[in-house]
């Protein structure tokens, strides 16, 4: 009978359990010693008992383990386990060596925005007219100066993002106003500069992930494409888009196919959606099977354009037109702005945890820049860079320990070490909000980008930590509570490994499982 292959990684996971097994048991039951005749009662002795391992040595035993296996020589693994109360350092393996985090960046990002901006900031955009209302028309434009609020969109506006414009659309039939002669037209530049992050790959943009964002930002960059086959072979698809109906135009190049492909023949092109190189015309292309359906995520290319194109379309829909004439030069901002409406955002508590359970990198990239801007007055990535650093440092994390090059950890020019990770757990844990930061993260087995690992052992529900996810990269850092109620900070980053991304995961759950059936004092945990 054949053997089933078991995988190398698998291997050496049997080999650190059995590892942490062996040293769980004492020293005299390791062996098997040949039998002895008993001493008679008069010279009996007393023999000591062995103390079973603590959980660091049983840590260290099975991360000295892994770290030595063949699978991983061309990797880098860092790792740090610490008991903040004692200040007792677990495990620490390249605890001070500088790793691609990806989004474990936004512990740091979520925990600087905490700090500055607080549990109850809330993101303001006003609207404002400019011009003069004559009978049911106002001529004049309408002007929206954005602030980079991330919760106008679907998932924190009940599904449906343009509900954020029904004040404004309130306050405008409400004046009696049906028309607007002029145009929507943002308003400010309250984030200036690049809307992409500092050395994001570009051929991403068109991805849903590497959205772009600007202080006028919709649906979290995120254009949804709903395409269906035509209904004859070799016929257009038809497609619509959702939040916004008209933005961006279409160009439909993909054609229906036959829904049967033969063995042996080519594959046929597969249906995707990319930009023109201006960003405003969206083309379809490829194919889709016969009677079939697709829905496509892609970014919005200009989110400021995006938003003012979904609050146009709110405007229609509820029968005030806009007529888009320019206004005439001696109109041009030659009176006050007239404060319409301010679109009010849900509170900074709420807006975190949509960023950190399922890693919103848009999200991130606002509090980031939003962080500079309430700081400072400027809302550039120059500015959140410096902010960054600067509260980094009073944390005691220096410049070399942490590149703090964007919000989201998309960029492959953030670097961080496990030390530096753990010192911002800490701080947090610190913090009059640390119960907001911590309930913002993902929790093992239940939600987010960790809801489907970790289960069935003792870390589900109870390990609430960040990932992070790139190319030859993996992460995982957080809190963990042991068998005796012990609070520890861990900190798990790997990069330049060439073994499955899976592999690298259940290493990391391995440890967490660890952490989390055990207790700090020997004999007390598993």
């Amino acid at each position: 009978m054949s053997r089933a292959r078991r995988s190398p990684v698998a291997a050496v996971l049997v080999v650190a359990a059995h590892i942490t097994a062996a040293c769980a048991r004492p020293a005299a039951q390791a062996a098997i010693e040949p039998r002895r005749p008993e001493p008679v009662a008069p010279y009996l002795m007393p023999v000591a008992e062995v103390p079973a391992p603590t959980l660091k040595q049983r840590l260290q035993h099975t991360v000295d383990s892994i770290v030595t296996a063949p699978m991983w020589r061309n990797a880098r693994l860092g790792m740090l386990v610490v008991d903040p109360e004692s200040g007792d350092t677990l495990v620490s393996h390249d605890a001070d060596r500088l790793f691609m985090p990806a989004s474990n960046q936004k512990l740091l990002t979520g925990a600087i925005a905490t700090t500055v901006l607080g549990p109850e900031y809330r993101w303001r955009t006003p609207v404002m007219l400019h011009g003069r209302q004559r009978g049911h028309t106002w001529h004049g434009n309408v002007y929206l100066q954005g602030s980079g609020d991330p919760s106008i969109s679907d998932a924190l506006r009940g599904g449906r993002a343009q509900s954020a414009f029904d004040d404004a659309v309130a306050a405008l039939r409400a004046r009696g106003i049906r028309r607007i002669a002029g145009r929507i037209l943002p308003f400010g530049d309250a984030l200036p500069g690049l809307t992409t992050g500092y050395g994001w790959a570009y051929d991403d943009f068109d991805a849903a992930y590497s959205a772009a964002i600007d202080e006028l930002m919709f649906n979290e960059g995120e254009l949804y494409v709903t395409v269906r086959a035509g209904r004859t072979i070799g016929a257009p698809v038809s497609a619509g888009t959702a939040p916004t109906l008209r933005y961006p135009s279409l160009r439909i190049d993909a054609t229906t196919r036959d829904s049967f492909v033969a063995p042996d023949a080519p594959r046929p092109p597969r249906l995707q959606a990319a930009y023109d190189s201006v960003g405003h015309v969206l083309v379809l292309s490829g194919t889709l099977a016969l009677g079939d359906s697709a829905r496509l995520t892609v970014a919005y290319r200009h989110p400021a354009d995006a938003f003012v194109a979904a609050f146009g379309e709110a405007l229609a829909a509820n029968r005030i037109a806009v007529l888009g004439k320019p206004l005439a030069r001696r109109d041009t901002l030659s009176r006050a702005l007239d404060t319409l409406t301010v679109i009010v955002s849900p509170p900074f508590a709420d807006v975190l945890t949509r960023m950190e359970k399922p890693s919103q990198n848009q999200m991130a990239e606002l509090f980031f820049r939003t962080a500079a801007l309430h700081a400072t007055g400027s809302g550039s990535a120059d500015s959140a860079q410096a902010l960054g650093a600067r509260t980094l440092a009073s944390w005691g994390i220096t410049t070399s320990d942490v590149a703090y090059r964007d919000g989201s950890g998309l960029s492959r020019h953030d670097y961080l070490t496990p030390r530096a990770v753990v010192r911002v757990l800490d701080v947090m844990r610190r913090s009059p909000h640390f119960a907001l930061f911590r309930d913002a993260l993902p929790i093992a087995g239940v939600d987010g980008t960790i809801r489907s690992r970790m289960r069935g052992t003792a870390a589900e529900g109870n390990v609430r930590a960040k990932t992070g996810t790139l190319d030859k990269t993996r992460s995982l850092s957080g809190y963990v509570t042991t068998v005796d109620k012990r609070v520890l900070l861990f900190s798990m980053l790997a990069n330049n490994f060439t073994v499955p991304n899976r592999d690298v995961e259940r290493v990391q759950d391995l440890i967490a499982g660890m952490l989390a059936s055990s207790a700090l004092a020997a004999g007390n945990g598993k």
